[in-house]
């Protein structure tokens, strides 16, 4: 076998090496479904005559634009730690009806309306840190919940979330306000993985006399019958609950080499005023 024949396997090889490292796969909390509604989270989302950020603008949409999906596009594009697909949309503004290309990052994740106010959840950013032991930067992403009347942001909360695999789905939900004074209701946004071992993020936001307020975030994460760590608030409509207060819990389990369940639980009172909270 000849030495050339011998090199031209070995860069066949580490082309397709590099090639599968560099293959980009969207996250899911983008996937988003055709023919159906959604809405601009990131402001002034730029509108574009093909799938491609070098395309030309055609449009800017701001937040809380309603706009329908065509067509998900095969292209994706990572901007920092956030992978999604194009999508073909139409929107209306005024009399007019338009199409054209967006990059389904710069979407909600999710949204909700109630009472003449929009609620959107969505990813906003992803910014660079350094870890306070090592030393050593990392690239964290940012989510955020905004609030919305009559397209006016009235306010707004930001919160660290997953990544990658954290990002398979997500959830966006109103419930009620948990007896908690003066709290006209509360929002819970959620983001998982679908494989074990992989974290889920549950971010609470009370909304109380317009504004929006971030509760400690929960992180549950389990992997089969060896391991799980487990938090969740008690509000004080919830069995066991503290009146004017919640209660964050949390529960871990893991066996060690005998196949021994050791059990661990720690628990934070925090007093709600009306406005904001503190611990007991």
């Amino acid at each position: 076998m000849s030495m050339k024949f011998l090199l031209s396997i070995l860069s066949l090889f580490i082309l397709q090496l590099f090639s599968a490292q560099e293959e980009i796969y969207a996250n899911g909390i983008f996937g988003f479904e055709e023919n159906k509604t959604q809405k601009i989270f990131t402001d002034w989302t730029r509108v574009r005559l093909e799938p491609d950020v070098n395309a030309e603008i055609l449009d800017s949409l701001s937040t809380n634009q309603q706009v329908t999906i065509l067509k998900k596009e095969d292209k994706i594009l990572q901007l920092g730690e956030r992978a999604s697909n194009w999508y073909k949309v139409s929107y209306q503004k005024g009399d007019k009806i338009s199409e054209g290309y967006l990059w389904g990052g710069n979407l909600c994740v999710g949204y909700r309306n109630k009472n003449g106010y929009d609620f959107l959840f969505g990813l906003s950013k992803t910014e660079t840190r350094k870890d306070k032991q090592s030393g050593q930067s990392f690239r964290q992403n940012i989510a955020s919940i905004k609030v919305l009347q009559e397209n006016t942001l009235i306010d707004e909360v930001f919160f660290d979330t997953g990544s990658g695999e954290s990002l398979s789905y997500a959830t966006f939900n109103m419930e009620s306000n948990h007896q908690l004074k003066d709290v006209e209701l509360t929002l819970k946004a959620m983001v998982s993985g679908e494989a074990c071992g992989i974290a889920s993020y549950d971010q609470y936001a009370l909304f109380s006399n317009k504004k929006l307020i971030a509760l400690p975030q929960l992180m549950n994460v389990g992997d089969a019958d060896v391991y799980y760590h487990s938090e969740n608030f008690i509000f004080p409509n919830d069995k066991g609950g503290v009146p004017n207060a919640f209660v964050w819990e949390m529960e871990e389990m893991e066996k060690d080499d005998n196949d021994k369940e050791k059990i661990k639980r720690s628990s934070i009172i925090y007093l709600w005023n009306g406005a904001y909270f503190r611990k007991k």
